[in-house]
């Protein structure tokens, strides 16, 4: 006998939502693993195969207080949209909170709460801050939920925005939260940030990652049975729709769906079987199921499917049916619902359960109806208050109406930049720019909105592309060209092509306006000595051209050109320099003075660490760090400490350096540059105290990048440090290739200001190599070209060039090891103590070759002793060998660094000190100038050299040990 399935109501024989089967050895693991506030659970799998299943199962469960969000497929998301409206459907009674006045930044994404959020707060100093300050202020709203786990489900569609705010949270070791995201590996975007939460454990995170793969036989059987009144699934019939559905739980659910609207499904002899299991074919993919299932519904459904689809978030049944052009009533539009294709939430908005049954539907619709389905939802979205913007711009795009998506687009990216989402701005704008058929002067106005800076390669070679298009065009009136291609030279100079950018500048100037901050700031570029092709006479002539332009300046805009060309004079090593910087006030009483105030202080104090003059640098630096930390200017903050790093290895503060500059190296928003000085400082910190296996790669990567960047400034350090390691070596040849490129650039550019490094070591070489003609014409030239230079720096680099060309010559041994004491005189007089401790071994090993024993050992003590407080570890053993060669007893401390290996450096017991005293991360940050990450650094290690694992049991390890409190 058999019983026919269709005999009754599809909703009454197939069950709505199919039981929870399959998972439960992946429910126990989450159930487990979330009860761990620092838990950050990766939850990985194919469209389709459960993750949203069982994330629904964890919240049934009921363990924990869990916030849901989850990432929409829109073509452009809405910057920290998922967060948002979870946040927004947990009825939050906002002025019960709490909150700090920090909330404030959380006006322009809760402009509902506007009543009970705090005022808002004064601009922050450019996009990086605002997103920073606006992720401090959504973390806080987090904590005051008393959120045990944040869920953010497909995570691949999340914006960039939300992306930064998770790896944000996971860093956050003083939140108790867990975190469980779910993502489909194989939509995560090229470039995503999603990688970075998954290749690498943040600080304080314990990372575990659950895959989901597909059900099996059994597996597929007890679901169609679950769907089914827990009826018994044939063999065959479960074989058979596994083998075509691949095990995907939703694959096999649709298929199951349509086989029953089919009169396909039978059930025979106590159990359910297909009719036939050769000759009706079940569709293989999601999008045929999906698709046949549309096709079998009225008119009224079928339209308000196709408009959830261009909708692409779950929406109001008003929405859906404008959208759709249905009227509000007398349709059987509720038929989608009993689809099982839509379903509604708590708050009564109704779309797809799954996202890829929302994309086959689109993809299905024509084109022409799709584009009247973008229009209706255009108009519906137009009459809400407020309009939203980025959505608004998608239907606009699709709809092909420009003009409109192009006012939406400005307003949605306007929106974003004000939310600190830059990246997000950009994303509107350049799809715009990409995207339609602009004229020449639309085009200009869009690209002087966009903030250039967090442009990536990509889109900045696209938009160079677009700009020379703008200007072949020939629509633009000359003002009009010029200002494209002063655009297009400033972002050829942000991309390295420096000579590219220059051609564009000096073609631009003439028909800019004459002191307009567009024209100053060309000259200021021509002026900064960037790249390699132009000599220092060049940007001098530039730098000249800019002060006379600099005089029609507002005053305000004076200020800031005037603290750039000083840096400029600087660079190029011209005393002028520093009467300009001299004439910038000291100002902080407004946003745009900090700024300026900061951005002169690391400039000028970099220029000072240049030119010798340390105590004015850390000076300049440390009132940079104060002020950032003072007003959570976290970007120029680390600026600032990246700079101040490197002082610190002149000055010879090594304990903790290494670590120290990593960390900094390692920050996400760190700015090129710095990031670029923070890892040099990092390689040359190891290798100085031993461990130059590992540091000369990272060397000749930093070196690499720079001589990419045509920063031949930078060159000269890293190239000499190299030379002086391999010709210790016996490597003479490796040391005269990697400081000719450097040495031959410097000599073209004429700044051999930036040769403080690479000249004695190349000099050197050059003697090594019996070349000592070649060597004594380049300490001419060098001190041709320093002639006048008021650098400590200089003198001190001249004065051991002139050692190492004396002892390649005719010259006694004793006047040599005078010339090698003037040069430790010079080092030490600034103070660069590990400089002088090589000079004066060097002094000493030529009053041996003298015959000057007691001498020559007098000096080696001390330098034996120094390198060895230093850290200089395979500087100190050579020394030592060379004392006991003469039959003075020498011995090394072989465990590094005193202070180190198991015991605390002074760096980590500071935080320590303060640890016990009760002070937070960001309190002891602010303590001891800091950044918050450098702290949590030092705090991880600190615990781990003690064996605890929290903060309690590091004050109590400590203070057993016998370290007291900070005061």
């Amino acid at each position: 006998m058999v019983d026919r399935a269709d005999s009754r109501e599809d909703g009454q024989l197939i069950a709505p939502v199919p039981r929870f089967v399959g998972r439960a050895r992946e429910l126990a693991v989450l159930a487990e693993t979330l009860g761990t506030p620092t838990a950050l659970v990766l939850l990985e799998g194919e469209a389709g195969i459960g993750k949203s299943r069982l994330v629904q199962a964890l919240v049934e469960t009921g363990s924990y207080r869990m916030l849901v969000a989850s990432a929409p497929p829109y073509r452009q998301p809405y910057t920290l949209g998922s967060v948002v409206d979870a946040v927004r459907q947990a009825a939050v009674e906002v002025a019960r909170l709490g909150l700090s006045p920090l909330a404030g930044a959380l006006r322009p994404l809760f402009p509902e709460w506007a009543a009970d959020l705090p005022p808002a707060l004064e601009p922050a100093e450019d996009q990086l801050a605002a997103r920073h300050r606006l992720f401090r202020a959504l973390a806080e709203l987090l904590s005051k939920l008393r959120v045990d786990v944040l869920v953010t489900e497909d995570v691949h569609w999340s914006d960039e925005a939300t992306l930064e705010f998770l790896l944000f949270l996971a860093a956050q070791r003083e939140l108790p939260m867990a975190m469980l995201l779910t993502y489909r590996p194989e939509d995560v975007a090229a470039g995503s940030l999603l990688p970075r939460l998954s290749s690498r454990s943040p600080t304080g995170r314990t990372v575990h990652r659950v895959s989901l793969g597909p059900l099996d036989v059994a597996g597929t059987a007890e679901l169609v049975s679950s769907m089914l009144a827990d009826g018994q699934v044939s063999a065959a019939f479960a074989t058979f729709l596994h083998e075509r559905t691949d095990g995907v739980p939703l694959a096999i659910e649709e298929s199951v769906r349509l086989l029953r609207e089919r009169a396909d499904l039978v059930h025979r002899r106590g159990e359910w079987v297909r009719r036939s299991l050769d000759d009706i074919h079940v569709p293989p993919t999601i999008r045929d199921a999906v698709l046949e299932r549309v096709r079998r519904l009225g008119a009224d459904p079928r339209a308000v499917l196709r408009a959830a689809a261009v909708l692409a978030e779950p929406s109001r049944p008003d929405a859906l049916l404008a959208t759709a052009g249905l009227p509000a009533d007398g349709t059987d539009w509720w038929a989608a619902l009993d689809s099982r294709l839509l379903q509604g939430d708590a708050a009564g908005l109704i779309g797809f359960r799954h996202a890829l049954a929302a994309r086959a539907v689109y993809e299905a619709i024509p084109a022409g109806e799709l584009r009247a389905l973008h229009v209706r939802a255009r108009r519906y979205l137009e009459a809400q208050a407020p309009p939203p913007a980025a959505a608004l711009a998608r239907h606009c795009r699709a709809a092909g109406d420009t003009a409109r998506w192009c006012r939406y687009a400005e307003l949605a990216a306007a929106a974003a930049l004000r939310a600190g989402d830059d990246a997000g701005a950009v994303a509107l704008l350049f799809e715009l720019l990409s995207g339609a058929d602009l004229g020449a002067d639309t085009v200009l106005h869009l690209v002087e909105q966009l903030p250039l800076a967090v442009l990536d390669g990509a889109r900045v070679a696209d938009l160079t592309r677009i700009l020379r298009h703008a200007i072949d065009a020939g629509t633009l009136d000359r003002p009009g060209t010029a200002r494209v291609r002063y655009t297009l030279g400033v972002i050829l100079d942000m991309m390295g092509e420096h000579d590219a950018s220059r051609a564009e500048l000096k073609t631009a100037i003439p028909d800019l306006p004459f002191g307009s901050s567009q024209s100053v700031q060309a000259m200021l570029l021509l002026g900064w000595a960037r790249g390699t092709s132009w000599p220092r006479d060049a940007h001098l002539y530039w730098l000249r051209r800019a002060a006379e332009a600099t005089r029609q300046l507002p005053p305000a805009d004076r200020y800031r050109m005037d603290t750039q060309r000083a840096v400029g004079l600087l660079q190029l090593g011209d005393d002028e320099g520093w009467t300009v910087a001299a004439g910038v006030p000291d100002a902080t009483e407004t946003l745009e003075q900090r700024q300026v105030t900061m951005l002169h202080g690391l400039n000028v104090g970099d220029s000072e660490m240049r030119w010798g003059r340390y105590r004015d640098a850390r000076r300049h630096l440390d009132q940079v760090v104060e002020l950032a930390q003072a007003h959570r200017y976290e970007r120029l903050g680390d600026v600032g400490r990246s700079t101040r790093a490197h002082l610190d290895l002149y000055e010879g503060r090594w304990s903790g350096l290494a670590e120290l500059a990593a960390g900094l190296a390692d920050a996400d928003d760190q700015q090129p540059v710095a990031r670029l000085e923070s890892a040099l400082v990092a390689a040359l910190a190891r290798g100085l105290t031993g461990a130059r296996t590992a540091a000369e790669p990272a060397l000749l990567a930093v070196l690499d990048e720079l001589r990419e960047r045509g920063a031949v400034d930078g060159m000269g350090e890293p190239a000499g440090m190299l030379a002086r390691w391999w010709l210790a070596d016996g490597r003479v040849a490796d040391a005269l290739r990697v400081t000719e490129e450097p040495v031959r650039l410097l000599a073209h550019k004429q700044v051999w200001l930036w040769a403080i490094d690479v000249v004695p070591a190349r000099v050197d070489a050059l003697v090594a190599a019996d070349r000592g003609e070649s060597a004594a014409r380049l300490v001419a030239e060098y001190e041709a070209g320093t002639a006048g230079l008021a650098a400590p720096t200089v003198r001190a680099s001249l004065a051991l060039s002139r050692a190492f060309l004396a002892a390649g010559g005719a010259v006694p041994p004793v006047a040599v090891a005078a010339r090698f004491a003037e040069a430790a005189t010079a080092w030490r007089a600034l103070p660069r103590p590990y400089e002088a401790l090589l000079a004066g071994e060097r002094q000493a090993r030529w009053l041996l070759a003298a015959g000057d024993r007691q001498p020559a050992l007098a000096v080696l003590d001390p330098v034996l002793r120094e390198l060895t407080e230093l850290g200089a570890a395979t500087d100190a053993d050579r020394v030592a060998q060379v004392m006991r060669e003469h039959g003075a007893p020498a011995a090394v401390w072989r465990g590094g660094t005193r202070g180190y290996g198991d015991q605390l450096s002074p760096r980590e017991l500071d935080v320590v000190r303060l640890v016990i005293a009760g002070r937070t991360n960001r309190e002891i940050a602010a303590t001891l100038h800091r950044s918050p990450k450098t702290v949590g650094t030092q705090l991880g290690s600190a615990m781990r050299k003690l064996k605890v694992a929290t903060r309690t049991a590091l004050a109590v390890a400590a203070l057993a040990a016998g370290v007291t409190a900070a005061d």
